[in-house]
């Protein structure tokens, strides 16, 4: 089975079908703050360095890993949930150039489209009602619907099974963190995208186990269709 074979198209949101513009750290400052860690002071910029890094991974890991203790750890991620949500409602959610276009083209083509996030279902909602994309996919999912979040496997192998895909092999995973390249290369996805429009770079996305790295994801039907 072949890489010209992709059924099943597994594509990350926030930087990648979605814009992010900065709304993952204006929500993590309100996260920090509501735990009595002030923006620009010394605790708080290694903090904001390790959400960089883990751009991609489910929000309460990297809550657990900041905080250690859970009850914190879910207090920082309440508020960081509100406060994006608020972000999203009021208007500082948008798609990214071209995705909805490629994401039309995918399934034109009888390919099946799953969108994933590390948010809660909830925001994940949001987020697709304030673009009116409630059913613009085959399948949305976050972590709770799969078990764990990035960089594990679960959501990607969550997608193929709930869409009935034949292996594996099939399957493409699509995103802009290196996170996202390691659930791909994980789940065995023959190709795993990295895209220029969010969080890390390409040499971070090939370290991690890129198979093609593009500039956006307007690139990925003709790539698909040129496997």
């Amino acid at each position: 089975m072949s890489t010209s074979d992709i059924r099943l198209v597994v594509l990350d949101m926030a930087g990648t079908t979605v814009a992010d513009d900065g709304l993952v750290e204006q929500a993590f400052n309100a996260a920090a703050t509501a735990l009595g860690v002030q923006p620009g002071s010394p605790e708080h910029e290694p903090m904001l360095a390790h959400v960089r890094a883990t751009m991609g991974e489910s929000k309460i890991s990297v809550f657990r890993h900041l905080f250690g203790e859970e009850e914190k750890a879910q207090q920082a991620n309440a508020a960081f949930e509100q406060a994006y949500d608020e972000l999203v409602t009021a208007g500082y959610c948008a798609p990214l150039p071209g995705a909805a276009e490629a994401i039309a083209e995918l399934r034109a083509s009888g390919r099946k489209v799953v969108l994933t996030t590390g948010f809660s279902r909830a925001t994940q909602d949001r987020i697709l009602g304030a673009l009116g994309w409630e059913q613009i996919a085959d399948l949305t999912l976050c972590p709770a619907d799969a078990g764990r979040g990035r960089p594990y496997p679960d959501m990607a192998l969550t997608a193929l099974l709930r869409t009935g895909t034949d292996s594996v092999r099939q399957m493409a995973v699509v995103g802009d963190t290196g996170y996202d390249m390691l659930t791909g290369t994980r789940a065995g996805a023959s190709v795993v995208a990295g895209v220029l429009t969010g969080a890390h770079g390409a040499e971070r996305l090939r370290t991690d186990g890129a198979t093609h790295v593009l500039g956006s994801i307007a690139e990925l039907p003709g790539v698909l269709g040129a496997l």
